[in-house]
């Protein structure tokens, strides 16, 4: 079994360990009143005060929780949600099997026929929308949003419908998702997969962590809880053994980054600490050296026709791995090669531009916005004691930072 640390973040991202309202209170012994959920990315210990906070009726959550409440009602109405339902048949004839399309590549003009699809970096191909990468961001946002809304508010009909949302996409026999990608990101006429589709569950350890806050529901059982660590003991085994699993983290950009998110956040649910340290001490460190210029840059980011969505993008992931670095006591947040390559580096190369301080200088398809910063940026401002990055987060959040469900995930913390 997995040691229970206090864990964080979704990037994205994560909290360090120390109390939330109050800083270091885990640290000086106290004990944290309520359920601390055994979460990943996110910060139990954080997640168990803000609760408490909540319950008690803290008018400081109150808009957040507002918020969250509204869309959970409105998520109670959603799926269930399964592989089965496309309208497409994998190439096995499974449609257990989860099967995607490349979403930047498009019919050939120069053949009668369109084949074989042609690339068009940054622009979507809407045929890529019909197929289980859509139907799976639906569901993972519905469970997400009602397993936090069963946490905080204790209402157990959303803690019921998240479970028959997960029983359907991962456990139930009619309409479970097989535990592999082989056909994600297709690309009609020259590949029926690629590693490239992996991408398209970076996001798993974030679900993770919403299975770890239904944990004190009746609704989400032992058995589920079982059932479901084998459906990712199974996966985990398909992300290191397949050759999709092995090209993809040799990928030297968003792509490996991300790879070794979900692989790392799979086997530290799964009880496979070892993968995970290894990975994070390896690779982890690797990429860092790899991946981000003395200055900041990413430039395997830098050359896309969206720059500053994927800088930011891949920021997100070395967040995540470093928070998740926490549990196996592998440092990454203060790794810093000899001529000044670290995670904190790239972050304050794209301050610089989020902050309006300097104009971006990169050509960019659509207008750098940065609130995709906003989550990194409070965690940062913690990690680092450094509270600009609390400021920028704040301005770049706007009229409705009140309401943001960061608040609850990610609370500000009162040093």
């Amino acid at each position: 079994m997995l040691n229970r640390y206090h864990l964080c973040f979704v990037l994205l991202v994560c909290l360090t360990t120390g109390g939330v309202v109050r800083a270091q209170s885990s640290a000086s012994g106290s004990q944290t009143a309520g359920p601390t959920p055994r979460v990943f990315l996110l910060d139990g210990n954080a997640l168990a005060e803000v609760r408490e906070a909540v319950l008690s009726g803290d008018e400081r959550f109150l808009p957040a929780v507002q918020q969250l409440r509204s869309e959970a009602d409105a998520a109670m109405n959603q799926g269930p949600f399964s592989v089965v339902s496309k309208p497409q048949t994998p190439p096995s004839g499974d449609k257990h099997d989860y099967m995607s399309q490349g979403p930047y590549w498009w019919p050939n003009p120069d053949t009668d026929d369109g084949l074989p699809y042609v690339n068009r970096d940054g622009q979507v191909n809407p045929e890529a929308r019909e197929f289980d990468n859509v139907t799976k961001s639906r569901m993972e946002a519905a469970v997400k949003t009602l397993a936090h809304a069963y946490y905080f508010t204790d209402h157990p009909p959303y803690a019921e419908r998240a479970s028959l949302l997960l029983r359907t996409w991962f456990l139930d026999p009619a309409t479970r998702m097989n535990p592999h990608l082989e056909f994600g990101q297709r690309i009609p006429g020259r590949t029926t997969g690629r590693s490239t589709g992996t991408i398209e569950m970076r996001t798993l350890p974030e679900l993770l962590d919403a299975v770890g806050m239904l944990a004190e529901s009746e609704a989400w059982t032992a058995t589920d809880q079982e059932a479901l660590t084998v459906w990712f003991r199974e996966y985990l085994q398909w992300l290191v053994e397949s050759s999709h699993g092995k090209s993809a983290a040799r990928a030297r950009n968003n792509i490996g980054t991300w790879f070794d998110v979900q692989t790392v956040g799979v086997a530290l649910f799964v009880g496979r600490d070892e993968i995970a340290r290894d990975i994070l001490q390896t690779r982890g460190l690797q990429r860092i050296a790899a991946q981000i210029e003395p200055d900041g840059r990413q430039p395997r980011e830098l050359a896309r026709t969206r720059p500053s969505g994927y800088s930011a993008m891949n920021l997100r992931a070395f967040l995540s791995l470093a928070r998740l670095g926490d549990h196996v006591q592998v440092d990454l947040w203060n790794y810093r090669t000899d001529d000044g390559r670290s995670i904190r580096t790239a972050l304050d190369y794209l301050v610089r531009y989020a902050d309006g301080s300097q104009q971006w200088p990169h050509k960019d398809m659509r207008r750098p916005t940065w609130t995709a910063l906003v989550p990194a940026l409070r965690i940062a401002a913690h990690q680092y004691r450094h509270p600009p990055y609390e400021e920028l987060a704040q301005q770049l959040a706007g009229d409705h930072f009140a309401q943001d469900r960061m608040q609850l995930l990610y609370p500000r913390i009162q040093e």
